[in-house]
């Protein structure tokens, strides 16, 4: 895939005016978006990402444009992923609705800033060291099983917060979405700013599974960079749109643990093939190793992400229709008791 210096300052220029236009045209004047609104822009920007994906397909040839989707589709779960820890932080920090615009608004620019940082590095590696494949393969062997393990710590008070708390002075009290306040004339740092620092130190940890999990279905920097991009694009709004279904995702950890698994089975498979490792094979590939192809990768995926969504939603709808059984059933023991 041959890109040109000139398409990469374009896409980052586009890249920057697209989150330019979302900050001044809906984050700047604090509001709670409608259910309307978020879902005109949620279709429009996965319309974008996937006009973009058959754009690739076509002048690049659809080995790529494949590579993007399944790469597109990978981070968009991850990213919905971090929306739930987002809903976490947010509820700690008791965030008012109309300011978590904002809030989610840093977030996803210090994700884009921190990937895009990741996806240089993690390019310089592939490019000069083959065995950063079997690196990010064992990598995500574990990210899959902290996945299953699920959030147990709390992300709302995470070393950088706990330090931030210890440097500045912080007060409880929120003046309206602004960062920092002044209070008898001593400036303090509001709950806006601990929340986004929060925030911050999570897309730190998001990234470090993100861009190795791309990485194992793309080589092409160019697709993990607009992969990336446009699974962020849209986010705050599909924040607002499913912010009750998030709840219900009880099996989208699992999901994403068995996608991050088979990933680093498929990287662990290409680092075989391209083995230069002295001590596996005398430093010769092995070839006997089946590659697995994009395509397989790209069902594969899909077919995970919608399973677990489907077996999320099944569950708590039945766990909710116990739940109203057994209330209706315990309402007549209930007034037989008020009787007595």
């Amino acid at each position: 895939m041959n890109i040109t210096p000139l398409t990469w300052i374009i896409t980052i220029g586009v890249t920057i005016a697209f989150f330019a236009y979302e900050f001044f045209a809906h984050v700047r004047k604090p509001h709670e978006p409608t259910v309307g609104e978020s879902a005109r822009w949620s279709v429009f920007y996965i319309s974008l990402a996937l006009v973009f994906g058959v754009g690739i397909g076509l002048v690049s040839g659809w080995r790529y444009g494949g590579e993007y989707f399944a790469g597109y589709l990978t981070e968009k779960a991850l990213s919905i992923d971090n929306l739930f820890v987002f809903l976490i932080v947010m509820a700690a920090f008791s965030v008012p609705k109309a300011y978590q615009q904002k809030v989610l608004m840093f977030g996803i620019i210090i994700a884009l800033i921190m990937r895009g940082g990741f996806i240089a590095v993690g390019a310089a590696l592939i490019e000069n060291f083959s065995w950063v494949f079997y690196l990010f393969g064992a990598l995500l062997f574990v990210l899959a099983y902290l996945q299953v393990r699920g959030h147990e710590s709390n992300p709302a008070d995470n070393l950088f917060v706990r330090l931030a708390r210890r440097v500045l002075p912080v007060t409880d009290e929120y003046d309206r979405d602004k960062l920092t306040t002044r209070i008898n004339g001593k400036r303090y740092v509001t709950p806006m700013l601990l929340t986004i620092i929060a925030i911050g130190f999570i897309d730190l940890v998001f990234a470090i599974d993100s861009i190795p999990a791309i990485y194992g279905l793309t080589s092409e920097a160019y697709i993990v960079f607009t992969a990336n991009a446009f699974a962020l694009m849209g986010l705050r709004q599909l924040f607002f749109l499913i912010g009750g279904l998030l709840e219900r995702l009880v099996y989208l950890s699992q999901g994403l643990a068995v996608i991050l698994a088979f990933i680093g089975l498929k990287l662990v498979f290409h680092a075989l093939h391209v083995n230069e490792v002295p001590f596996i094979n005398g430093g010769e590939p092995v070839l006997w190793v089946p590659e697995i192809p994009i395509w397989f990768s790209l069902v594969f995926i899909a077919a995970t992400v919608t399973v677990a969504t489907i077996a999320s939603l099944a569950k708590t709808r039945g766990d909710a229709a116990k739940a109203d059984r057994a209330q209706v059933d315990g309402e007549p023991t209930t007034k037989a008791g008020d009787s007595n």
